[in-house]
């Protein structure tokens, strides 16, 4: 037993109880602090707004962009098809009547609806050759540093009905040499299919 006439050992100072208080007190504060810290005490609306705005235009950009370009022209009908196919998005080459493109840019204008004789040598047609080589020489550039978008050699070819069959392996000959040697040609859908 403990000598009454002995300070109790269990009851502390002033000082002891004032440091354990001020140790709650600094505790309760910075549980407060870390409490406080994960609330939301107001909405930035502004960038809220610009990250809005830019998925917006990204997604828009997206949408926007068709898989097979054509050419709205009125010299241009193309063959009526029952295909379901999909165009996809590749080089586009189209023959009207009057002159040959590659994508929207003029490449060749067609005189009497046939090749311009300084323009072939044998059956590549010089500038649509040229083109190509830069079209191809950019789908390369974007392959080699984008896995997901490789070169596939793949040529649309959107032509008139009317176009006769040997201007069509002249311009397919054109563009095999350019390592385009696997080519769709771009159809109407049938209505009510």
């Amino acid at each position: 037993m403990a000598d009454p006439t002995s300070p109790a050992l269990d009851t502390p100072d002033a000082e002891t109880v004032a440091r354990l208080s001020y140790r709650r007190a600094l505790a309760r504060k910075k549980r407060k602090e870390r409490e406080a810290a994960g609330e939301i005490k107001e909405l930035n609306i502004t960038a809220m707004m610009d990250m809005m705005t830019i998925l917006l235009v990204f997604l828009l950009k997206s949408f926007a962009s068709s898989s097979a370009a054509v050419t709205a022209s009125e010299d241009v009908r193309p063959p009526v098809s029952s295909t379901r196919a999909t165009p996809r998005d590749t080089v586009a080459v189209t023959i009207t009547p009057k002159n040959v493109l590659v994508g929207d840019k003029e490449v060749l204008r067609l005189q009497d609806g046939q090749f311009p004789a300084d323009k072939l040598q044998g059956r590549l047609v010089l500038p649509l050759d040229a083109q190509l080589k830069k079209e191809v020489e950019k789908l390369k550039y974007i392959a080699a540093r984008n896995p997901s978008a490789p070169f596939s050699g793949e040529l649309s070819v959107i032509a008139d009905k009317k176009i006769p069959y040997d201007m069509l392996l002249t311009v397919l000959y054109t563009a095999g040499q350019n390592e385009l040697e696997n080519y769709r040609f771009v159809v109407l859908q049938k209505e009510g299919e």
